[in-house]
C-alpha cells in the first residue's frame, strides 16, 4: 500500500531473471557550465560519476532529494542529454557517443516515459497521432496497419480503443499518463526509464499507474530504471535501489537490504522520513540539519558530511568510494556504515533507536 494514498499496490515484484546486464552504466556524469558575463564562471555537477547494471527484465529504483541528478541521469540513458563522462553500454554496445544514425534502430529497445503528462503530449495531435508516431518515424507497418496496432495499445494500458481521434485535453491527468506508457511501448522496448511517472499525478490514480506499469513488465519482460520519490512505489515496483544524493550514488543493492539492512546514514534518514499512518507526529525521524550543498562546489571527500552524525576527519579528506558489501548483493559508499536491522534516530545524533518506520 502507497505510504502516500493508501491505496493497494498489489504484491512485490518477483525477482528478475539473471543473466548479463541489459544496460552497463560506468563513471557516467554531467556537468553543465555556469557563465558570468562573457567568461565561464563554474560547473554545475548534476551528475557525477555513477555506475550501475539493469538486467532484462529488471527494475531499478532511483531515489533521493530533489537536485541529486535523478532526472538528468535518466535523460542521459536514452541520449536526450549528451554525457560528459563516463560510458553507457545497452545490449552491449556502447551508446554513449553514438550519433543519430546510429541511435535510430535502438530506439526501439529505448524508451522513456516523461514525468508531466500535461507537457509530454502536443496538444495538436490526436491521441491516434501521438501513440502511432514511433512507428511512422521508424517506418514500421505492423500487421493489420498502424490504426489497428495503436488501438491494441490503447486497449492495453486500459483506455476506450474508440478514442483514437480525440485529442490530449479530453483526457484526465492519469489517462494522459496511460497515453504517453502506450507510446513508450508502440516499438516493443527492451527497456523504458521511467522519470516519476505517478508524482505529477493526483494521488487517488497514482497506485492504478504503478500497478498498470508493474503489469506490464511481467508480460512484456521490461525492464525498468525507475526515478522516483515516493520510497513505498519503488519498494513494491523495483528488484534494486540506488540512492543518489548530490549527483552521486551513496548506495545501491537488493531491495530488501536496502530497505531492512540500509548502512549508509543518507539511506537511513530517507527511509525514516516515510510516512507511517499508524502514528502521529514525526516519531522516529532522522533530522538532518543544514542544507544540501550546492553542485557548483561540491563539499571534499564524502560529499555528505555536512550532514551526517557519523562524519569523522577522514570524511572530509579521502572520498568513500562504492564498497561491495554482504556478499556483492549491497554496496555503499561510506566509512563507517551503518550495522545492523534499520532503526531511525530520534535526532541526528543516530543514538535513539525507535521502531522500524519502514514497513
Amino acid at each position: 500500500m502507497s505510504a502516500e494514498t493508501g491505496e493497494p499496490l498489489g504484491a512485490v515484484a518477483p525477482a528478475p531473471p539473471s543473466g548479463e546486464p541489459l544496460l552497463r552504466v560506468r563513471g557516467l556524469s554531467k556537468h553543465f557550465p555556469v557563465r558570468e558575463g562573457f567568461g565561464r564562471a563554474g560547473l554545475v555537477r548534476a551528475v557525477d560519476g555513477v555506475d550501475f547494471e539493469v538486467r532484462a527484465g529488471q527494475t531499478l529504483g532511483l531515489v533521493g532529494e530533489s537536485g541529486c541528478g535523478k532526472t538528468t541521469t535518466g535523460r542521459m540513458l536514452v541520449r536526450l542529454l549528451e554525457p560528459t563522462a563516463g560510458s553507457i553500454e545497452f545490449a552491449g554496445r556502447d551508446i554513449t557517443r553514438a550519433g543519430r544514425r546510429e541511435l535510430r534502430p535502438l530506439r526501439q529497445d529505448l524508451q522513456i516515459i516523461f514525468q508531466d503528462p500535461y507537457a509530454s503530449l502536443n496538444p495538436r495531435h490526436t491521441v491516434g497521432r501521438i501513440v502511432a508516431m514511433p512507428l511512422q518515424v521508424n517506418g514500421i507497418t505492423p500487421p493489420g496497419g498502424v490504426r489497428k496496432r495503436v488501438q491494441e495499445l490503447l486497449e492495453l494500458v486500459g483506455l476506450n480503443p474508440e478514442h483514437y481521434n480525440r485529442y490530449p485535453h479530453e483526457f484526465s491527468g492519469g489517462q494522459r499518463q496511460r497515453i504517453g506508457i502506450a507510446r513508450a511501448l508502440a516499438l516493443r522496448p527492451k527497456l523504458i526509464v521511467a522519470d516519476e511517472p505517478v508524482s505529477a499525478l493526483d494521488v487517488s490514480i497514482q497506485a492504478q499507474v504503478v500497478n498498470l506499469l508493474r503489469d506490464l513488465q511481467r508480460d512484456l519482460g521490461l525492464a525498468f530504471v525507475f526515478i522516483a520519490h515516493d520510497l513505498a512505489v519503488v519498494r513494491h515496483f523495483c528488484h534494486r535501489v540506488a540512492v543518489m544524493y548530490l549527483g552521486r550514488i551513496v548506495e545501491i543493492g537488493d531491495r530488501d537490504d536496502i530497505y531492512h539492512r540500509p548502512q549508509h546514514p543518507y539511506t537511513r534518514a530517507l527511509l525514516s522520513a516515510i510516512p507511517d499512518v499508524t502514528r502521529l507526529g514525526p516519531a522516529g525521524r532522522i533530522r538532518l540539519t543544514g542544507d544540501v550543498p550546492t553542485p557548483l562546489d561540491p563539499p571534499t571527500g564524502c560529499r555528505f558530511r555536512t550532514r551526517c552524525w557519523k562524519a569523522r576527519d577522514i570524511c572530509a579528506t579521502d572520498e568513500p568510494t562504492l564498497t561491495p558489501r554482504d556478499g556483492g548483493h549491497q554496496a555503499t559508499a561510506c566509512h563507517f556504515p551503518e550495522t545492523g536491522p534499520l532503526t531511525a534516530g530520534a535526532d541526528a545524533t543516530g543514538t535513539d533507536a525507535v521502531e522500524e518506520v519502514a514497513r
